[in-house]
Parts: C-alpha cells; sequence; structure tokens
C-alpha cells in the first residue's frame, strides 16, 4: 500500500483549490454602522443575494461575517448545480399535497435557472457551463431504481433526463465501476470562488455595506427593530436576516437545533494528461452517484485537474487525514489515478435539515433561509434572492417552502451526535443496497 506521505505533491495544500485562483477578498475591516434597513449575518450565497435585492430597493443594508467574505462553503464547495430538491413528487405530495409537492419542485427548477440567468444578467466570468450530469448506479438494483424514477410522474417541470445501460456507460465515463446510469441534461457547473466574488462586486456595486471579521455576538429583539450586537459595536436593524447555514452557531438556538451541520470533503489532483482527462471524462460533466454518502466530482473548468468530493470519516476530521481516503476511493473508480497525487486537500460545513428540504420563514423576526442538504450554489442563491424580497416587502417573493414546518428532534441542540452511527448505518445500506 502507497505510504499516505507519498500522496501529497510538494506543493500540496490544505486550502481550497478555487483559492489559488480566487483568493478570499481583502475588504476593509470597518466599524459597523450604528443603524441599518436591514443587517445580514453571513456573507455566503444567501446572504449576498438578499443583500443585492435588498440594496436595491433602496434599503441601507449591512452584511457581516464572522470570517472573510465567502470564507465557508460558498467558496470550498464543488461548483455543481441542480435542480436542488432532494425529495420527489411521489413523496412531497404524500406529506405536503399535489400542489405544495408542484410548487416546491418548481422552485427546484427556479434555483437552477435563477443562477445562469444572474450570472448573465450581471456579467459575472466564473466558468458557469451547462453541461449535464452523470449519476451513477452503484449496484443493479440501484440502476432499475433509477430508471423507475424517471418514469415516475413530475408534473412541476421537464428533466430530458435518459439512461444510460452500462453497455454505454463509456460514452459518459472513463470507468467500469458503475452499473450504468442516468443523465440530467440541465445541470450545470461553475467555479464557486469566482461565482462569490462576482456576486460580491454585484453586492457592493448595489450599495450594500459588507463588513469582514465582524461576528455577530447576539441579536436582541426591540419595539419593532432588532439590536444585532459586534465585537465593533451595535447595529440597530429595522430588519434582519439569518443566513448561517452550515456554520449557524450559538447566535439563533432556534435555527441551530434544525439544521445538521455535515462535513464535506474535497480533494484536487495534481494536473493529467489531456488525453486521460478526454478518456476518463468525454463529456466534462458534473458526476455524482447512488450511494446515501454520496461522491460527488467533476473536472476542473480547465480540465487540468479531477475535482473529487464526499463523505469519508465517521466523525469530522483533518483535510490530511481526509484525502487519502478520498483518493483511494477516486482510484478505484478511475485505477489510471492511482499515482497521481493529491494537490489540494479542504473541507467545509454543509447543514441538512431532518426532511431534507431547505427551509425559508421567519422566526422572533428574523428572516432566514438554510438546509440546502448539499445543494446549495442554486437553492441559497435563489433563497437568498428571497429573502432580500421579503425583507424590502416586494411582491413576488412567496416560495413552495413558505409555511412548511421546520422541525427538530428531541434533545438536539445542534451537535450532531447521532452522525457518526448514521454514517456507519449508510455504509452498509450503500454495500448492500438497502
Amino acid at each position: 500500500m502507497r505510504n499516505a506521505d507519498n500522496l501529497f505533491a510538494p506543493d500540496f495544500q490544505t486550502t481550497p483549490y478555487w483559492w489559488d485562483r480566487t483568493p478570499r477578498p481583502h475588504l476593509p475591516e470597518t466599524d459597523p454602522p450604528v443603524a441599518a434597513d436591514v443587517v445580514i449575518v453571513g456573507s455566503g450565497y444567501t446572504g449576498l443575494h438578499a443583500a443585492v435585492e435588498a440594496a436595491r430597493a433602496g434599503m441601507a443594508t449591512v452584511v457581516i461575517d464572522a470570517e472573510a467574505a465567502g470564507w465557508g462553503c460558498s467558496s470550498r464547495n464543488g461548483g455543481q448545480i441542480s435542480t436542488s430538491v432532494k425529495p420527489d413528487y411521489a413523496t412531497l405530495s404524500r406529506c405536503y399535497g399535489a400542489a405544495v409537492a408542484e410548487a416546491i419542485l418548481r422552485d427546484g427548477q427556479a434555483s437552477l435557472d435563477f443562477v445562469g440567468d444572474f450570472v448573465g444578467r450581471e456579467g459575472i466570468d466564473c466558468d458557469f457551463r451547462v453541461v449535464g450530469r452523470f449519476h451513477g448506479a452503484h449496484l443493479p438494483a440501484k440502476y432499475d431504481a433509477l430508471a423507475r424514477a424517471l418514469e415516475a410522474p413530475n408534473p412541476a417541470f421537464e428533466t430530458r433526463a435518459f439512461m444510460v445501460p452500462r453497455e454505454d456507460l463509456h460514452g459518459e465515463l472513463g470507468t467500469d465501476a458503475y452499473f450504468g446510469g442516468c443523465v440530467f441534461p440541465n445541470h450545470a457547473s461553475v467555479d464557486p470562488a469566482r461565482y462569490h466574488d462576482g456576486l460580491l462586486r454585484v453586492a457592493r456595486e448595489a450599495g450594500a455595506k459588507v463588513i469582514p471579521h465582524c461576528p455577530a455576538t447576539s441579536i436582541a429583539r426591540r419595539a419593532g427593530t432588532h439590536d444585532v450586537a459586534t465585537p465593533r459595536g451595535t447595529i440597530r436593524a429595522g430588519r434582519v436576516i439569518l443566513a448561517t447555514n452550515g456554520y449557524s452557531g450559538p447566535l439563533s438556538p432556534w435555527h441551530r437545533c434544525r439544521v445538521i451541520p455535515i462535513g464535506s470533503y474535497m480533494i484536487a489532483t495534481e494536473p493529467i494528461a489531456p488525453e486521460l482527462m478526454d478518456r476518463l471524462f468525454p463529456k466534462d460533466r458534473v458526476l455524482s452517484d447512488t450511494r446515501r454518502l454520496v461522491y460527488y466530482y467533476r473536472p476542473s473548468p480547465d480540465r487540468r485537474r479531477v475535482l473529487f468530493g464526499g463523505r469519508v470519516s465517521v466523525s469530522e476530521t483533518d483535510p490530511r487525514k481526509s484525502g487519502p481516503k478520498l483518493h483511494a476511493e477516486l482510484s478505484r473508480l478511475f485505477p489510471e489515478l492511482r499515482r497521481t497525487r493529491i494537490s489540494h486537500s479542504w473541507m467545509g460545513f454543509v447543514a441538512y435539515t431532518f426532511d431534507t428540504l431547505a427551509h425559508i420563514g421567519e422566526t422572533d423576526g428574523i428572516l432566514y433561509a438554510m438546509g440546502y442538504c448539499g445543494s446549495g450554489v442554486g437553492m441559497a442563491s435563489y433563497l437568498g434572492a428571497k429573502l432580500g424580497l421579503k425583507a424590502a416587502g416586494f411582491e413576488g417573493a412567496c416560495t413552495g417552502f413558505d409555511g412548511l414546518s421546520f422541525s427538530t428532534r428531541p434533545l438536539y441542540s445542534g451537535n450532531p451526535w447521532f452522525l457518526g452511527p448514521a454514517v456507519m448505518a449508510y455504509r452498509i445500506r450503500d454495500r448492500f443496497g438497502l
């Protein structure tokens, strides 16, 4: 077995691959104003899209963050954009009725369309491409399940998805590890850090003030307003938007106990030969598979490296430890990459919910959107914009997620003590197709 230390390239880094091209921005660390129409906690996709809409509506808008702008998963994710809703129409209909099910699924499609429209409209150079997704069946039964799922009714939108049998697999992907799969041709890819960088520019040009390294330490409700305390002073806010997702902490216990922060780990390989890239990834798709502990991967935008992510540990771990495990799975799928070293290994926190749906709403006067369940590029952008419209009191801010019960579980306060056993159970289910 190869020594794990030999897997790392000489210039190995534990920062995201995306940051090489787009480092975290250096914004002025100014003191916040004493008052604002809207204060947004969190400067990722959710917070900045809310800021764009609020500022363009003429509201004095302040965005604060405990770290650099976009330091969290908005610049750490895999850059894959889907329709963002995990439950299917039948499941949603049983839980909420046909009308709500259709509305939620329409929002899923709208979230995908929203990013492409926004990038084009605002002139953001972020390698946005509609490349399609190949979703691999890791067991024969999973191929059959995918085929049945494509035949099931979906009155909300047309997926145009199609099945790829195993004998045609190499037309999509240079591996023998899958028993076929399906293609969702509308799904897209993006450089997430460049997308965030462009979004930050748009928000600031709209008039939003973005203050990094300025954490909110408390939010106190007053008569018709909120006091948002920071180490640099307190802001009297007409409206407050919580946009913390997988980085939600003790600031709001109500929200914290409704999302499950889960570390998602990624590696980037050293550059590989163009002919090998063309053989392994002939269609330049984004990729995932049918495991519950899903792997997601893709070529880098310049098609020089492979970016590979997933959950490979029972508990949260160090990227130096997760990197070799991810590399082992990458090599299992593509033996030709076994000797290719790791240039970057990093992680970020996504937020899951107990019903595997995103949520948007208002509680105690605080507007929020969170719980994107690993599909945050599109849905965080879309729901963030909706939050900005809601804060400004505009029409057109309604979604299919409005009014859904945002549930928690007894004894859960934000520390996912159950994650280790759940990961072990999912591994067993993935192995046997349960």
